[in-house]
Order: C-alpha cells, then structure tokens, then sequence
C-alpha cells in the first residue's frame, strides 16, 4: 500500500491482546509492564516502517456510552479490568505522548467510533488511512481509502483482503457481525450462527434485511433460530455499527506528529527498565522512526578510545604514583584461560577517578605476536606493583577471579574494597549481574565482546595474540566502566543501612573467604572413584540385560522414543502423561508412578538411570577435574546466582553430591584428608525450621527447640494427638514431610503424593499443623501479604529478595511467587548466617589460631548448603579447641529466639564424618 496520510491505532484492542499474548513482565520491584512493552513495541514497528506525519493511538473512556443507553446489558458479562493490567495504562499514555503522538480518549464514546469518525474524515478529503487494529469490527471501515493493519500479525487487510478473508464484503460486515452477535461484549446474535453460516446468507441474500425478508426459506433448527431472534438483530446490527459522523472535539488534521521528548523517554524507559531502548536514546537517536543507522549506535559514553599502554618504567611509575593517590582504583586482569587456576597474566588493566572523569591504562605483560612491542618483565612489574595490590583500596567486578590469578603470580588480593557484581547482587538478586548487563542497564553502554577482538570458534586467538592496538581499548574498558558503575551503584546501597550492611559485612569479606577455600580445594581419592566406575558399569550392564529380558527384545535404554515403543505400544503400559508434541512421556515422575502400580520395566529404568547419572556426573568427571598441580579439585562458588542469597558450586557442582543414598555416600567417600590430617564436618540441625520458629514466633514450636526435643517427634506428637515416646517411625517420617513441605509451599495434594496416602489425609494432616502451630500459618498469611504489597521480601538481616511474578495473571507462576515469599525469607537468613560464620572462622584461621604444628593445618575446603567441611589435624577431636571452636562460632553466627545447633563429625573422609 502506499504511504498513508493518517494512522490511527486501537489502544484498547491492543493493550488487551499484548496483557493475553506476552509473558508477565515487571520491573525488579514488580511493576507489571508486559502490555506496555506490546503495545509501545507495535506502535513503534509502526514508527519504522511509515515514519507517518499523522498518527494518534485511541483508547477507550471509562464509563458508560450510547450504546449502554440502547441496550443495558451492553458488556454486561465483561470482567473487571485486572489490577496488573490496569496499573499499565497511565504509564504507557505517558510514554506515547513522550514518543511524540497524540493520544486520544473521550468521555462517553468508544475508541472505535473515535477512529471511524477520524478516518472517515480524512477519507471524505481523499486522503489514505491506516487504522492498526486486531479487532475485526474495524472491517466495516474498509474502503478505497481505508485500510487496516494488524501489526501484530503482520496482516494488512484492504477490500478485497476483508472478502477474503471473511467471506463478506466491507459494507456487509455490519449485518456479519450482528448475525454472530459478540459474547465478550454482550451483543445477541442468533444461536448456533457462526462465521460459516453468516457469510453464506449474506452471500445468497445480500444484506439483513433482505434475509430478514426470507426468513422463512432457510430450513432446520438454524432456520427456526433465525426466526425466533428476528426482533433483536436490528438491535444487534446498530451496536456493531461504528458511528463515523461523531461531532468530536479533534479533526483528524490535528494529530500530528511531534519529536520525541528525550527527556521523558529517558526517565520512563529507566522506570520501567526497558534496558534494550536505553542505549538508543543515550546516543541521542530516535526511539522508534529513524534509520536503523541512527538506531543501532551505540552510546555517547567516556570510554576511552586512547588508552595509554605501559611499556617502560616512566609510564609505569607514573600510574603507580596516581594509584596510590587515589582513594580507589579500578583493576581487571587479562589472562590465558577462563579457569582460575590455569590462568595466566596477560596483562592489567587500571582506572582512576578524577571529578566526574575517569582515565584507564593498560600494562600489556604478556603479548606475544610478530612485532608486538617490547613489554616490561612481569616479575619486575608484580613487585613493583605489590603493594599496591596487597595494601591499597581497589574494586573491579567479580574480583574473585582476578584474586586467583594473583595468587598464581604469588601475589595477594587484598583488601578488595568495592566489587560491582556484587553491589548490582545486594541491590536486586533477580537480576543479571555481568558487565555486559550493567554497562547497559546503568550506563547506557554496550560493550566490546572477547569475541569482537579474538575472533570466534576455531579462528579464535589467544588474547596474548591480540595486537595492543585492539587489546589496551578493550582491556581498559572494563576498569573504567567498574568505576563508572561504582559511582552509580554505591550511592544506592549507602542509603539503605540493611543493603549496606549486606554489601559491606557480609558479601564483601565473604569475597576472599571463598577464594582461599576454591584455591585450596578438595583432596580426592581417583583411585577409589575409578573402582567404584567400575562397579557402576557393571551394575548397568546388568540392569540393561534384565531390561532387555522384560521387553523381550535389546533397545537403548537411554532412548526416550525407543523406551516409548517398549512401554506403551509393545507392554501396553497406560500413557500417564504427553509430552509437548503429543507423544507418551517417559519422565521420571511418570516411571515412578508406572512402577508404584507394580510395573517391573519403569522401576529397572529409574534405578539405571539413577546410576547412570551418578557415574557420568560424579565417579567419571571427579577424576578428570583433578587439578594435575595440586592432585585436588577446586569447585568455584557462585556468589551472585541465587536469589535467596545461597551460594551455587559449578565445575564442578559439590553441592548436589547425593547423601540419602548408600551410591551418594560412596561418593562422599572419595573426599578424603591428606595424610596426617581429617576431615570435620559441621551441619547446621534444622536450621531453617528454627528460623521459621523465630519469624512466625509460634510459642509451641520456640519450645520445642528451646527443650531440645526431635522437632519431627514433637510435631508427629502434636499431629497424631499421641505422647512424645509414642511417636512411631511412620509418624516421625510423615511429620517431617510436613515439616519442610510446608516451609516450602506444599499443597495438600503434593503432601499427598509425598507420602503416598490421599489428598483429604494430606489435607487432614495439614489441618491439624496450623491448629497446634498458629504462628506459622500467622507468618505465612502476612508475608504473602506483604510480599504482594511491597514486591519483596527479607531476610532477618535485610537482605531483599525481589519477586517480579507475585502479581503475575498466571495463576501457577503467581502461586510460584507466593511459595516463594513464604521461603526465601528462611533460606535467605539461613545463607546470612553460614555466610557470617564463614567470615568469622575464616578471621580465626588466619588471624588468631596459634601458628604451631596442630592448629595450623586447619583449613576450610568446602560449603555445602547448611554444612561446613574442614580439614583438621589428625590429633583433633570433638572436644578438641579446634572443634570447639567451629561449632561454637556457627552457633553465635547470629542470635534468634531459639538456639542454632551445629552437629558435628570427624573422620578420615567426608562420609565419616557425619
């Protein structure tokens, strides 16, 4: 089609298919803003592909029009507007009106009478309209000069496109309309009348009342529908008619187009956090319209393009001299490898902090590439730079990394002052948390990849074959963005005193605890893990001949579609479950509930697949991650994954070792001490049933603790109405699944299928949980509530825990939330305390353990959830000092209302010592 001289767009239709179609999005605080980005979104494909010079988005007026005057139940069966969609529509007016369009809403008439009247105007003087709607009553609107746009679709629908489609023409989608009448807006039309039937009469007959005229020809029950509802399709016909001849206070000539308003588009985009517009308007270029040049550029920030680069002494003592001016700088290392342990320096890079400016450098070390310039001797360098790395104040983003590779250089980190990763982590733990992302979010600033100077896959180089010329801009980017996302971080944090504390007293010390624990590593036995692969396989082999002899024939066990074809077509096992596409489901819930029926086959696969997990995750990959310097593995913590505030184990995952199962704790085994020395486990005991017992302050749950019972005895007690040393081992089991499943949201029917007994047991069961602990059911109820109220929730000690999905219209995701509020205050505190008392055991390591012979071997290597392993002396024992020690500084990590207990263990592997 050709340009047109006017677009007018249905706001309303719009806005309540970008709520049905697009997921719940919200800020980090939870605002909703899923429809505002559909609909602003689709405005500006608009924007893009017309560039109009007349455009207005319309939108409904609330209250009452002509229509509900002809006819009172007009609507009548509409649903009230939800609250996380009506919250939208203020804002997103706000930011049309910021892209330079008129938005258009009178009192008592509809939007599409408002845009029938406009584009008839504008039509009348010849002039070419687009309407951009998805609602099909516009059709009626269709002529020469009116076309309609479904933006959403990507469908443009002129006359002939309207026939086509509909079976009718333009000027006959009134009396189609009113024929099939429209239930969401309350319009009768004739019962069992559908899209078919209509265009086939209207075909035949012409129009309404032609069909009216001949009534009585049309046959069957249809026929006698027809009939039966001839008096009200007059009626209908005038409420689907769009009213084109309003006496509006606007013409169509007035809506014209305005530049964008920067700096309302700025604020808005940055209060509804629509991160990808951001570094568009930061550069200074159109939102939506202009070119994809002008949108595509990236930001007008400070990076600087000429970086110095350090190549003799005189450069280097001059930014050692600003270094040790400054009350902090930025650094960032540049290595041969990603793992901490394998990398090298390659070079490093500074940032300092003068007013509102910041000047980065590079110190190239180890570039190595024809006729790369002659670099300083890196030994020369490190100590010349050594105190300043082990003494002076210095941030940089996941610093944790660049403290190993020091320590590879024989240097120590130290103090790390400020870390941006973990600054963006205390302030909102939901969110990403990698330079990438907060250059964008905050600075407006997309940044250089690796890939963008050291190529991708096989071409891929070394960054010591980077020529300098491309490395000292991209190496020198990182610092000083770390300094520019402090200035903007940092001030956030001071003004709340709970994020402060987080960031400072616990996040930031934690930093260099859990380096020296990854830098220490476990010690394995290999040699236990290769035999016990051994084992594994044999059993597997086993396992899959007594499958094939089940099915009657070899298949591939690990073959979801060749195990569908045994189970269900050759067995005739029940399909419990479809996948996505339709076909019978093999997953691990499904096996389990085809084996519980007695069904040998699923109950071998679960067992095979079981082991075989456990041999490809644990006993085979253990082995190959044996650092061959060290002979130990050294996992790296996740200090900014989690949104409860745990910390997550990668390469490899320690903290999914399974315990419950004799083949997990074979596993656990192969963790041993080195000679002479053993390993010291210390487990928080139900550490976040007694945070629940300070939270909801239940007084029969705070005494149970304060008396030292079982707490699984004592609400089994409490359930099934019986004394304490009556409480059978069923009971205890069955109380504790209560226990932690209602910590963690469970419902009667999960209950159920956890314990396997029926849903009204389940329910019973849960029942009698919150009469005899009213507190917890208090607590729950309230956090829920505020959750909802405030967006977040917190740990005892402040940290926050954002959940975007609590106003969520998906009733699971929403409920998900709602599980979620409950818990994360527990699970949250619960990582504070470990936190804490990691911080504090590490300070007496280092700072006051005697220095002699059997205190010193003691050293911290592993943390897993509520657990605490160590490698101690061999002469030590639970009353040793040293044990002492550690639980009592767990213990006094933080202060409730019931006492924390920490059990613990000594042995010569980590099994042993539970």
């Amino acid at each position: 089609m050709q340009k047109p001289d006017l677009i007018l767009v249905d706001g309303s239709s719009y806005l309540f298919r970008a709520y049905h179609a697009l997921p719940p999005l919200t800020t980090s605080d939870g605002t909703p803003t899923g429809a505002m980005y559909g609909v602003i979104n689709m405005v500006g494909k608009l924007l893009d592909t017309y560039q109009p010079q007349r455009i207005a988005v319309v939108f409904d007026a609330r209250g009452k029009n002509f229509r509900h005057e002809m006819y009172e139940a007009y609507k009548a069966n509409r649903p009230p507007m939800p609250d996380d969609l009506a919250q939208q529509i203020e804002p997103l007016h706000q930011f049309i009106r910021a892209l330079g369009i008129p938005v258009v809403v009178i009192d008592g008439v509809e939007a599409d009478d408002v845009i029938g009247t406009l584009a008839t105007q504008a039509a009348r003087e010849g002039k070419q309209v687009l309407i951009s709607t998805g609602d099909k009553d516009m059709a009626q609107l269709v002529n020469d000069h009116i076309t309609l746009i479904d933006t959403m679709k990507d469908q443009i629908l002129e006359r002939d496109g309207v026939i086509k489609k509909y079976g009718v023409a333009p000027e006959q989608m009134v009396d189609y309309l009113a024929l099939m009448g429209d239930s969401s807006d309350n319009i009768p039309g004739v019962p069992k009348v559908g899209p078919k039937t209509a265009a086939k009469w209207l075909q035949q007959y012409g129009d309404l009342d032609a069909l009216i005229a001949h009534a009585d020809e049309i046959k069957g029950k249809v026929g006698e529908n027809l009939r039966a509802h001839l008096d009200q399709l007059r009626l209908s016909r005038e409420l689907t008619r769009i009213r084109t001849d309003l006496d509006l206070p606007i013409r169509w000539q007035d809506l014209v187009k305005q530049p964008e308003d920067d700096e309302k588009l700025l604020e808005l985009i940055r209060r509804y956090e629509f991160n990808s517009w951001l570094n568009r308007k930061l550069a200074g270029h159109p939102l939506f319209g202009g070119s994809e040049d002008e949108k595509n550029a990236p930001a007008q920030t400070n990076t600087t393009q000429d970086v110095p680069v350090i190549l003799d002494d005189a450069a280097l003592n001059v930014w050692v001299k600003r270094l040790k001016k400054a009350e902090l700088f930025a650094i960032d290392c540049e290595t041969t490898a990603l793992d901490p342990m394998r990398a090298r320096l390659v070079g490093i890079s500074f940032a300092v902090a003068d007013d509102d400016d910041v000047e980065a450098a590079y110190l190239p070390l180890a570039h190595d590439y024809p006729g790369v310039p002659e670099q300083l001797p890196i030994d020369q360098v490190l100590e010349t730079l050594r105190p300043l790395l082990e003494q002076a104040p210095k941030a940089g983003q996941n610093l944790k990394y660049d403290w190993h590779v020091f320590k590879n250089a024989g240097i120590t980190l130290e103090p790390i002052t400020h870390d941006t990763m973990l600054q963006s982590y205390v302030l909102n733990s939901t969110e990403r948390h990698g330079l990438d992302e907060l250059a964008l979010k905050y600075l407006g600033h997309r940044t250089t990849h690796y890939t963008d100077v050291a190529g991708k896959g096989r071409k891929q180089i070394n960054f010591a074959q980077v020529p300098l010329e491309q490395a000292a801009p991209y190496a020198a980017e990182d610092a000083e963005l770390v300094l520019r996302l402090h200035k903007v971080l940092w001030p956030k944090l001071e003004q709340d005193e709970k994020l402060r504390h987080i960031y400072e007293g616990i996040e930031i010390p934690l930093e260099p605890v859990l380096a020296r624990m990854e830098h220490t590593g476990v010690l394995l036995d290999a040699e236990q893990l290769k035999a016990y692969s051994k084992e594994l396989a044999k059993r597997l082999k086993e396992l899959e001949q007594q499958a094939w002899k089940l099915a009657g024939e070899e298949f591939n066990l690990n073959s979801p579609q060749q195990l569908q074809t045994i189970l269900f077509d050759k067995l005739g096992l029940p399909v419990l479950k479809k996948t996505p596409k339709g076909q019978p489901s093999t997953a691990e819930s499904v096996l389990q509930e085809l084996a519980e029926q007695g069904h040998e086959l699923p109950k071998l696969i679960l067992e095979y697949r079981g082991l075989a997990k456990l041999k490809s995750t644990y006993t085979d990959a253990l082995v190959k991650q044996i650092d061959p310097d060290t002979g130990r593995v050294h996992t790296s913590y996740q200090q900014a994954v989690t949104a409860t505030g745990r910390l997550s184990s990668t390469d490899p995952n320690l903290q999914n070792i399974p315990v419950r199962t004799p083949e997990g704790r074979r596993i656990r085994q192969a963790f041993i001490a080195p000679q002479g020395s053993k390993i010291l486990a210390a487990d928080y005991s139900q550490i976040e049933l007694r945070i629940m017992a300070h939270f909801s302050g239940d007084e029969n749950l705070i005494k149970a603790f304060e008396q030292g019972l079982d707490i699984h005895r004592a609400t089994a007690a409490e359930i099934f109405g019986v004394p304490v040393d009556e409480v059978t081992p069923e009971m205890r089991r069955h109380a504790k699944t209560v226990n932690f499943g209602l910590i963690y949201g469970m419902s009667a029917y999960g209950l159920a299928q956890q314990l396997e007994i029926d849903r009204k047991q389940a329910q019973a069961y849960i029942d009698t949980y919150f009469e005899r602990y009213p507190g917890v059911r208090r607590y729950m109820d309230e956090i829920r509530e505020k959750a909802k109220q405030q967006g977040y929730v917190e740990t005892l000690m402040g940290r926050r825990l954002y959940l975007p999905d609590i106003h969520s219209k998906n009733p699971q995701v929403r409920q998900y939330a709602e599980r979620a509020a409950i818990n994360a205050p527990l699970q949250g505190t619960a990582a504070d305390i470990i936190k804490t008392a990691m911080i504090r055991i590490d300070a007496w390591l280092r700072e006051d353990l005697p220095a002699d012979a059997l205190y010193g071997d003691t050293r911290m290597i592993l943390q897993v959830h509520d657990e605490l392993v160590f490698e101690v002396p061999g002469e030590v024992t639970l009353e040793h000092p040293i044990a002492r020690t550690i639980r009592e500084t767990m213990e006094s990590a933080m202060t409730l209302r019931v006492p924390l207990v920490a059990d613990v263990g000594i042995g010569p592997n980590w099994e042993a010592a539970h």
